[in-house]
């Protein structure tokens, strides 16, 4: 469509094609550069990490999927509503409230020390506000080799891929959409919608991100 395009500038007949790929029911590419970005954290490496808020915000990620800014502003006594929580909307990318199921004792453990650490207020020290937290956070991975954090949300959309499927995702090698039977690709389509609200993105096609085509 962009040659299309530059062909109807060259001879100046721009009104001949739509200004938008809407228009013909093209959707939006999606590039999966790496299919293989999930990420985990270690007991070991955690211990590393000096910062107990810094630690305590790696593991949030790690069991939530959280982004870092979320992990980091977290209140557990406002977010833990018992089999879900929820995140604010000043947390959030985009301001837009949303809610994440607790589904395994490992999730209600570290929210268990999540309390115990914040107590009534965040993971930000009484005495920091975000942006010195922000820059604790970016100095304690990096020293650990633990920099590059966004592949513990591409490891959560794939355990959850296959507690909703039952099989893998492509990305972490299980069968390409175009190959499941038409049952599979509605279960697909659903699990990629969950998927999708949970780490707080309103397209599912962004899902091919996390979990591959």
């Amino acid at each position: 469509m962009a040659t299309v395009r530059w062909w109807a500038g060259k001879v100046n007949r721009q009104n001949v094609v739509a200004r938008s790929n809407d228009h013909y029911g093209i959707p939006n590419r999606i590039f999966v550069i790496d299919s293989s970005k999930a990420k985990s954290v270690s007991a070991t490496q955690l211990e590393k990490v000096r910062d107990q808020h810094v630690r305590m915000s790696l593991e949030l990620q790690q069991a939530f999927g959280l982004r870092r800014e979320e992990a980091i502003k977290f209140m557990p006594s406002y977010a833990d509503q018992g089999d879900h929580i929820v995140l604010k909307p000043s947390w959030t990318k985009g301001g837009k409230a949303r809610t994440l199921p607790i589904r395994k004792p490992e999730q209600r453990e570290v929210l268990d020390r999540t309390h115990k650490l914040a107590g009534k207020g965040s993971l930000i020290p009484s005495h920091r506000n975000y942006v010195q937290q922000l820059r604790i956070y970016e100095g304690h991975t990096v020293r650990t080799g633990l920099s590059k954090m966004h592949g513990l949300r591409h490891a959560y959309a794939q355990q959850r891929y296959e507690e909703l499927t039952g099989w893998i995702s492509p990305a972490a090698g299980g069968p390409p959409r175009e190959s499941l039977h038409s049952e599979q690709r509605v279960q697909d389509h659903q699990a990629r919608l969950v998927i999708s609200q949970e780490l707080g993105h309103e397209r599912e096609q962004i899902s091919t991100v996390y979990l591959g085509r």
